[in-house]
């Protein structure tokens, strides 16, 4: 199948201009102007963005969690995700404690595997690592095309790990050209907090963000990259939400050390004043790490300006307000953490960045397409416009406007974070690897169209550290 995309304004990361390009079955095969072959198919594409599709590096679909699963199944949020322009998703696989690692694995491809409309990978979320299963770390990293792993300081009892296990990850990712990524927050902390608000009888929504300070989340950061640093380790920090949390990811970017970190739409464009909704309707934006006050949102964008921060992921957690959220209407604790958002995820960073001249349109597609694929070992095969990689293209439309709504939005759950909102910058057509999955809108892919990418070693180092503390001074000047 041939097809050819026509007088498109091409951006990628670093290119803006005018072309065309070349689709040849799954791959990009030539791009260029005023392009004229025997093809099968002709998009005109006069007065639209040619993007490459977005990779959405944080996504939690089917995953249990708090007595019950997230809403969307592998085939509901990737077409959810598809509709939006995005085109690749990397899930997390989940190991239980003492469990093979290589066992979550296989799960995890039963739950995705003849489901999905897009591409998918896996990070590998590791909750048990005694020096015996090492093995089946190096075995993933170097034989099962999952490169990264992530590690939580919070839920204990659940998903938290302690300092040693920490260490011992990163040691052996830096050795193996892996990444570990860290929810970094002092989940024993957090529970003393928790214990001391229930015996005061707060129960309600807003308790879920007053029991999780930033400082909480601030210390797991400034831990984990401590912990990074003394193992000669690259270290991500996954849905960063709070100036204290960015400052301690500055310090050590400007020191030299390679931290990188993920923001999210909620923390951009949602605030603490949502839990204060009435009828428990503060629920559905039980998440974690909570909203925050609205001042952060501006550091956070400036965070993203200097590369502070290099990719918006969502953290697509879903679960429905009706019969799963209310699951803790009598105790904060009981509601199950996390909310949709994979589908909206490029409109609303267009809107905000873009259109409210806060980011560049290059820097638009650098941080929801190419730096999660240069950070996760899948550029240039994803994350660009370029002759050989796979054509993952959105033909995005930067003035057409939408209002985000539950009764419209694709995603498995009964409410939307951004009910109402009025976004500018639509994604109306969609190609995964050369396939039309999304036309104008109307989804034409079928399930089972996505496929499992193995991703290659990560290598995150930065250099000489003295070398880049004066770029980033140069950066700031």
């Amino acid at each position: 199948m041939k097809t050819l995309i026509k007088n498109g304004r091409v951006v990628t990361a670093v290119d803006d201009y005018k072309g065309d390009i070349l689709v040849d079955g799954e791959t990009i095969s030539m791009i260029g102007t005023e392009l004229s072959m025997e093809v099968d198919r002709v998009i005109d594409a006069e007065g639209k963005l040619v993007i490459p599709g977005g990779i959405d590096a944080h996504t939690h679909m089917d995953m249990p969690f708090g007595g019950t699963t997230s809403a969307d199944d592998f085939e509901t949020g990737t077409l959810a995700a598809a509709h939006g322009g995005t085109t690749t998703v990397i899930d997390f696989a989940i190991q239980l404690k003492g469990e093979s690692i290589l066992k979550a694995l296989d799960t995890w491809h039963q739950k995705a595997s003849g489901k999905t409309a897009i591409d998918y990978s896996f990070h590998m979320i590791v909750t048990d690592l005694p020096h015996e299963r090492l093995g089946e770390v190096k075995q993933l990293i170097n034989h099962e095309g999952v490169t990264s792993f992530k590690l939580f300081m919070a839920y204990p009892g659940v998903l938290l790990v302690d300092d040693a296990t920490i260490y011992r990850a990163m040691s052996l990712a830096s050795d193996q050209g892996a990444l570990v990524c860290m929810h970094a927050e002092n989940g024993v902390v957090i529970n003393e907090i928790i214990d001391e608000a229930l015996k005061k009888g707060h129960t309600s929504p807003k308790y879920h963000a007053l029991t999780r300070p930033t400082k909480a989340e601030a210390e797991g950061v400034n831990r984990a990259i401590a912990l990074a640093e003394m193992a000669g380790s690259p270290v991500y920090i996954v849905h960063l939400s709070c100036y204290d949390a960015l400052k301690r990811v500055q310090e050590a970017r400007d020191l030299g050390i390679p931290a990188f970190a993920e923001t999210c739409p909620q923390y951009l464009f949602l605030d603490h004043s949502h839990y204060e909704q009435e009828n428990f309707e503060g629920a559905k934006y039980v998440m974690t790490p909570p909203l925050r006050e609205k001042w952060n949102q501006n550091e956070l964008w400036t965070g993203l300006k200097m590369n502070d921060l290099q990719v918006i992921s969502t953290d697509h957690c879903p679960f429905c307000f009706k019969e799963q959220k209310e699951l803790g209407k009598n105790d904060f604790t009981k509601i199950p953490n996390g909310g949709p958002g994979v589908e909206h995820r490029m409109s609303l960073v267009y809107n905000g960045g873009v259109v409210g001249k806060r980011i560049s349109v290059n820097r638009f597609v650098e941080i929801t397409s190419t730096n999660p694929a240069k950070i996760f070992g899948l550029f240039p095969k994803k994350g660009t416009i370029a002759v050989g990689s796979d054509a993952d293209i959105v033909i995005f439309d930067p003035e057409k406007k939408m209002t985000i709504s539950a009764k419209t939005h694709h995603m498995r759950v009964d409410y939307s974070c951004y009910e109402g909102v009025e976004v500018q910058g639509v994604a109306e057509w969609v190609l995964s690897r050369g396939k039309v999955v999304i036309e104008k809108g109307k989804y034409t892919g079928k399930a089972g169209d996505g496929k499992f990418v193995k991703r290659s070693h990560i290598n995150l180092s930065y250099g000489h550290p003295s070398n880049v503390r004066q770029e980033m001074a140069l950066a700031r000047s």
